[in-house]
């Protein structure tokens, strides 16, 4: 497998430390408000990417993170707790807060065809670790204290902007609008390992540390866990792009820092989900989730198809018609794919060519626009039986996960609707005095399951379930 590394900005063969096995992590949600459809995205794109590895014939174990402690906009702890604020919004405790949005994102998932990692660390569960951590780093004196917080001396590694070369200029306090200075920093660059003094006084979390009673810093929290879980040495670390600078920038300073050797080889970026208003976030306020799209007739299997069709390195614009492009797209497919006839046998030579094919797309680079064309060539193959057809679609969507053959029942207001309208015209035909039709309904809707009751009122009916 190719795969375009952000750390090295080219595409490079994929080679995991360990022959066979892939180490894999990926940033979780802070649990504070409900995952909108950008956040979805990157989520989405990094399950294709531990199924492509699965498919490709990887054993892969992946790791993600829960945010349930305070998480801040800034490293300058001038930005807003998110957890903290959300709490107050919604008369929660921040633990109850946690809870009902670390639920409601894993049913979004659920709904896509995400699948849950190996393991889900929320990070109140490891504190222990990210405090002994901690003070290694002091011990090795890559921390140091000051105004009652500990820091990580960016100054001591050999090269902290690894990603990308930044300008230090573009980095001094008041580039960035609401960034306030942090006289306790030695360096610009330095960043919060555990607070123990903050402008957030009534913090709801905090633990007993070395420092004082406190709370960590958001970086230390997913090396924490990703080394606790998957040892010294990460093959991919995943994320949304804009984790690059400073999370995953300061993950690698204070991992290696801690480790003393090379952390992560791999990094996947999945590019941002765009309105006509630009990138789509909670602060900016009327975002998108999953089930606003489902209020509004959309189906999850149709915003996941419209993911699929882009390239995860590309901005993907999210537009009414577009969407609507892609709903009615989708519809078309899996109106194709079930209707395709069950008989005959497997070719087995024509499966491991389309196969390979799909491989091909998957490989370079999750060209995932380019596995959804290997159904389409699939099904307007001539030559190919339906049984063929159906084997290879039904191995694609192990990657796609589409539920490209998987048959729906129609959703109950669907099935009263069309109940009702047929009881409304057994009435109109019994004004009618058309009796013949009226019993030709009811013997209709009793093969339906469906029981009539007349009343004075009018007519009720039960379903048999």
């Amino acid at each position: 497998m190719k795969i375009y590394n952000t750390i090295s900005r080219q595409i490079e063969e994929f080679v995991p430390h360990e022959a066979g096995k892939v180490s894999m992590y990926t940033c979780g949600p802070t649990v504070y408000n409900f995952a909108h459809i950008g956040n979805l995205r990157t989520y989405i794109m990094e399950d294709v990417l531990e199924k492509a590895l699965r498919y490709l014939g990887y054993d892969v174990k992946r790791v993600m993170n829960i945010t349930d402690i305070g998480h801040l906009s800034d490293d300058a702890d001038s930005g807003e707790d998110k957890m903290l604020l959300g709490a107050k919004r919604e008369r929660k405790t921040v633990r109850e807060l946690a809870a009902f949005y670390t639920d409601a994102f894993f049913a979004d998932c659920k709904k896509l065809n995400i699948k849950r990692p190996d393991v889900v660390q929320p990070a109140t569960g490891l504190v222990d670790e990210f405090i002994r951590v901690i003070a290694a780093l002091e011990e090795k004196g890559f921390a140091y204290k000051a105004g009652g917080n500990v820091y990580f001396d960016t100054s001591k590694v050999r090269q902290y902007h690894v990603f990308f070369n930044f300008k230090e200029d573009d980095l001094e306090v008041g580039v960035r609008e609401g960034v306030e200075e942090d006289e306790n920093k030695r360096n610009k660059n330095d960043f919060v390992l555990w607070f123990t003094k903050s402008k957030f006084e009534d913090q709801a979390l905090k633990w007993d540390s070395p420092w004082g009673v406190g709370y960590p810093g958001w970086h230390i929290e997913c090396s924490c866990i990703a080394m606790k879980n998957l040892g010294e040495t990460l093959d991919i670390h995943c994320g949304g792009i804009d984790n690059v600078f400073p999370h995953h920038t300061n993950e690698i300073a204070q991992s290696e820092a801690y480790l003393g050797h090379p952390w992560c080889k791999y990094w996947f970026h999945v590019l941002h989900l765009n309105t006509d208003k630009g990138k789509m976030s909670k602060s900016a306020g009327g975002f998108l989730t999953l089930s606003k799209l489902e209020e509004g007739g959309a189906a999850p299997m149709q915003y996941r198809f419209f993911c699929l069709q882009s390239h995860y390195r590309n901005s993907l614009v999210f537009a009414e018609d577009t969407f609507a492009n892609a709903q009615n797209a989708y519809n078309k497919l899996k109106a194709r794919a079930l209707a395709l006839p069950r008989e005959g046998d497997v070719d087995q030579a024509a499966f491991a060519k389309y196969r390979a094919a799909f491989a091909d797309a998957l490989s370079a680079d999750l060209n995932t626009s380019l596995a959804v064309t290997a159904v389409y060539d699939v099904l307007k193959d001539k030559a190919l039986n339906g049984a063929t057809k159906r084997a290879l679609i039904e191995d694609f969507d192990r990657v796609l996960s589409l539920d490209l053959l998987k048959e729906e029942a129609p959703a109950a207001s669907e099935a009263n609707a069309e109940i009702e309208a047929m009881i409304a015209a057994r009435t109109a035909a019994k004004k009618a005095k058309n009796y013949a039709e009226a019993d030709r309904i009811r013997s209709e809707l009793a093969a339906m399951g469906v029981t009539l009751t007349d009343t004075p009122n009018g007519t009720t009916y039960t379903v048999r379930k």
